[in-house]
């Protein structure tokens, strides 16, 4: 599942503060630019070599890219036409919505009917290898949560 709009992980606040107000006053997402603003980082380099630094750039410059492009096709149209267009968009968005919702909750009996029948192990298994797609789905709350106990047997007097 891509994640077009996710942050990467690097945390530096400022530097994404600095890259949020560029976004917001449309100016130009460069290392140049954020060198210029940033307190700590002094040279472009230091951005474009840093892994995390260079990601989170990267990330910044395809969201201005986006915007850039939605703000130019809406330039060009009405404001009706527009409206109409982001209508349908809020549209499409609340199905989606929902088509997640009935997933998730599907995904959710389905893995708990497994689990009664004794092969959760094997289900576990299988996603073992797909430790994102596991966290994914626990942020989607599709995994169920259950409390195990243990089983006493009876005592006899």
């Amino acid at each position: 599942m891509p994640k077009e709009n996710t942050v990467p992980a690097f945390e530096d606040a400022e530097m994404k503060q600095i890259l949020e107000d560029l976004l917001a006053n449309d100016e130009p997402i460069t290392a140049r630019a954020i060198a210029r603003l940033h307190s700590k980082v002094n040279a472009a380099s230091s951005i474009t070599r840093h892994p995390g630094r260079s990601k989170l750039l990267a990330h910044y410059q395809e969201r201005q890219e986006q915007y850039r492009r939605w703000s130019g096709k809406t330039s060009k149209q009405s404001k009706a036409v527009t409206s109409a267009a982001l209508a349908d968009k809020d549209m499409r968005i609340a199905e989606l919505e929902q088509q997640v919702a009935l997933l998730t909750a599907s995904h959710v009996a389905m893995i708990r009917a497994v689990g009664e029948l004794g092969g959760f192990s094997k289900w576990a298994q299988f996603f073992a290898n797909y430790r994102e797609s596991r966290i994914e789905l626990e942020r989607l709350g599709a995994l169920p949560l259950a409390e195990v106990t243990q089983l006493t047997p009876p005592t006899r007097n």
